[in-house]
């Protein structure tokens, strides 16, 4: 389904405008987001390649087979004097306000060359097409609409890639998951769950960015000078997704995790959400050997994971209230909750799993898979999901204190 925009509005649309425009639609709840975004995107591809022989100097530069993107906003023009990067700052900052990660990143959107195989015949003067992510749901889209350097509209496949070399403006995935989560973060903390977020390693992060220091990190510091005593973990040391073919246009998948469970010092849930940068594609096996689960923050020693992947219909912000408002209403309708123990936590997570979709993400795609009652200092070797989408293996491991 594409987005519900003319093309005569999105012509009529420029990238300083876009801003206004965006206010005027919807977007209090995930479809208004997602087609608005969709719209900016739409907007900034016809842009693009309407200017392609102002830009073109400055994409080579940029874009190689090691180096597939760059941000918008790194685009120079050609013209001297030209607005354009300015105009470009701009689009990227109302994009991120619109939703609600301007506080924790200073750019996201970007244009990168859909597959690596496309960049010879590009750099040998192949002229490329411009396209963008359509909103909804992928099985009801009918094509991907791409513009030419001379403003021609193409339809290409949704499943098959272009033979043809294809820019696709979009946001970084990765850089918008991760200041999401800390969205989430700040807002349930406003809420009075202490939420933290479990980061992947240095080895695991992508080198090529500089990377700020994580708030879990942070974390483990304050830890380790209060706690001296060892710390009980689970680290998940394997995993593979099995998801259905998936449109070329998406790119790599962003994978995330939310830790439920309860407080180990008082009853009130417990969330913790888990960076997972790595878990790229479908079909092939990754061994991360990340920390997904702190023991001491859960009651009980259980917890479950849900498996989740980046929308762009999410407003971080409802959707930390979503997650804390389900686990609160669960465990408000149990008279005494020791009484049943950790048996309540897979009602906290089916509550969460009930509302997502239709609260807060455009559609069920966007849930992965789910593991119930992770318990601790107990192994799993290749435990499916309870989706079947998922096969993982985690390992308990206890993190002694530095002599």
């Amino acid at each position: 389904m594409r987005p519900s925009i003319s093309i005569s509005m999105v012509l009529a649309t420029t990238v300083v405008g876009f801003q206004s425009f965006a206010q005027n639609i919807e977007t209090t709840d995930s479809l208004g987001i997602a087609e608005s975004s969709a719209a900016q995107k739409q907007s900034l591809a016809l842009q693009i390649s309407a200017r392609y022989s102002d830009l073109e100097l400055s994409l080579k530069d940029q874009i190689t087979e090691k180096q597939l993107s760059t941000p918008i906003d790194k685009l120079n023009s050609a013209k001297p004097y030209s607005a354009f990067s300015s105009k470009m700052q701009k689009a990227d900052l109302g994009y991120r306000k619109m939703k609600g990660i301007n506080d924790f990143s200073d750019s996201v959107l970007e244009i990168r060359m859909a597959d690596e195989a496309m960049i010879e015949a590009w750099k040998n003067g192949e002229n490329p097409l411009f396209a963008f992510e359509p909103s909804g749901d992928d099985s009801n889209w009918q094509y991907i609409e791409a513009y030419d350097v001379y403003g021609q509209v193409h339809q290409l496949d949704v499943y098959q890639m272009p033979d043809v070399p294809v820019f696709v403006v979009d946001s970084n995935g990765a850089e918008e998951l991760k200041a999401g989560l800390m969205a989430m973060q700040a807002e349930m903390q406003k809420l009075g769950t202490t939420t933290q977020i479990n980061a992947v390693s240095d080895t695991n992060a992508d080198e090529s960015k500089p990377q700020k220091p994580s708030l879990m990190s942070k974390a483990h510091r304050s830890m380790a000078l209060s706690e001296p005593e060892p710390l009980n973990t689970t680290q998940l040391t394997k995993i593979r997704l099995a998801v259905d073919q998936e449109p070329w246009i998406s790119g790599k998948a962003e994978i995330y995790a939310i830790v439920t469970g309860v407080d180990s010092s008082r009853l009130e849930p417990q969330i913790d959400l888990v960076e997972m940068p790595y878990l790229d594609y479908d079909k092939q096996t990754y061994y991360p050997n990340q920390t997904v689960i702190f023991w001491p923050r859960y009651r009980w020693g259980a917890a479950d994971m849900i498996l989740m992947e980046h929308d762009d219909g999410t407003d971080y912000k409802a959707l930390a209230k979503l997650l804390v408002q389900a686990a609160e209403e669960i465990l408000k309708m149990i008279p005494d909750p020791e009484v049943q123990g950790y048996a309540i936590i897979p009602q906290i997570t089916g509550k969460i799993i009930d509302v997502i979709p239709d609260g807060v993400l455009v559609n069920d795609d966007d849930f992965v898979d789910v593991y119930y009652t992770l318990m601790q200092n107990t192994p799993y070797e290749d435990r499916p999901g309870a989706g079947g989408n998922a096969v993982a293996s985690f390992a308990p491991v206890t993190i002694s204190p530095t002599e």
